[in-house]
């Protein structure tokens, strides 16, 4: 769109208004006033230092099979085994292997009860149990 000012003779006005160019570079220049002197000055930082010592990884031990079947009966590696007892032996297990938890396998039958389960799942969460998978 042309403008045309009284005392030209129909030639349009071209002007471009700078005003808002020079508010963006003033506060462009202030951020960059405000901002550079903490650019440097150094700061401090502790990184690791590579190591050529090689750490020992223990071998995980063996994983739990447990099993329940469709009459709600425990199974240890095979062998029957009572709720109560379950308990105790994750727990026993969770000691003997600290920080290197064997994996709790639990192969469940479809007829099994959902509280029996859930009894399995609260003792093994008891046991602090990290690795914890379903078979079938």
């Amino acid at each position: 769109m042309a403008f045309s000012a009284a005392g030209n003779s129909g030639r349009p006005l071209a002007d471009i208004n700078v005003t808002p160019l020079v508010d963006v570079m003033l506060v462009l220049l202030i951020i960059f006033i405000v901002t550079a002197p903490m650019v440097a000055i150094p700061i401090p930082v502790d990184l690791p230092q590579r190591s050529e010592r090689v750490l020992p990884r223990p071998d995980p031990p063996p994983p739990i099979e447990l099993r329940v079947d469709a009459d709600n009966q425990l199974y240890w590696n095979g062998q029957v085994l009572s709720r109560q007892a379950m308990q105790e032996q994750l727990l026993e297990q969770a000691q003997m292997h600290a920080g290197n938890l064997p994996e709790l396998r639990i192969d469940a039958s479809p007829d099994a009860q959902y509280e029996v389960m859930a009894q399995v799942l609260a003792a093994a969460n008891n046991a602090h149990m990290e690795r914890i998978s379903f078979v079938r």
